[in-house]
């Protein structure tokens, strides 16, 4: 059995959980496309959870952008890092997801990257560019990407 035949949906497709570090990643110096990342991790398979995390002074604007591209936005009061790492790893233990897709450039999410492959989840770490890149957090996962400086 591989590695991603171990969970599947109902049509027997790969489960995908993208989880999005808003403040980490939508900053104007990394001109990051949520539509890229969106492809990003449908090119791991369906997407179950397509989520970005954002603080509380978040603009409508922004909330309004990541709705439009089929993010669920969650705002939070609290520190955006944990939330998402609590509903990543929530997920990979609940046996949601069979991808974790995580895009940052936040060591702070390298201990849910390497909870999700001891627990046989493949784990992505997307970076804005090669510029907003951990390399902590890409070793940490089993794909280690960084989305393109000029996107079209």
């Amino acid at each position: 059995m591989s590695l991603l035949s171990r969970f599947r949906d109902d049509n027997n497709r790969t489960r995908v959980g993208l989880y999005v570090d808003g403040p980490n990643v939508l900053r104007s110096e990394f001109d990051v496309d949520l539509d890229e990342v969106r492809t990003i991790g449908e090119s791991y398979g369906p997407l179950a959870a397509t989520r970005l995390y954002l603080d509380e002074n978040a603009s409508p604007g922004l909330i309004q952008a990541g709705e439009a591209r089929g993010f669920e936005v969650i705002t939070t009061s609290g520190d955006v890092d944990v939330r998402l790492a609590v509903d990543a790893t929530e997920a990979v233990a609940s046996d949601r997801i069979d991808v974790l897709v995580v895009a940052s450039r936040d060591t702070d999410f390298k201990p849910a990257l390497e909870v999700a492959a001891r627990n046989g989840v493949r784990t992505v770490a997307l970076a804005p560019g090669e510029h907003g890149k951990s390399d902590a957090l890409q070793n940490a996962a089993q794909d280690g990407l960084s989305l393109s400086a000029d996107v079209e």
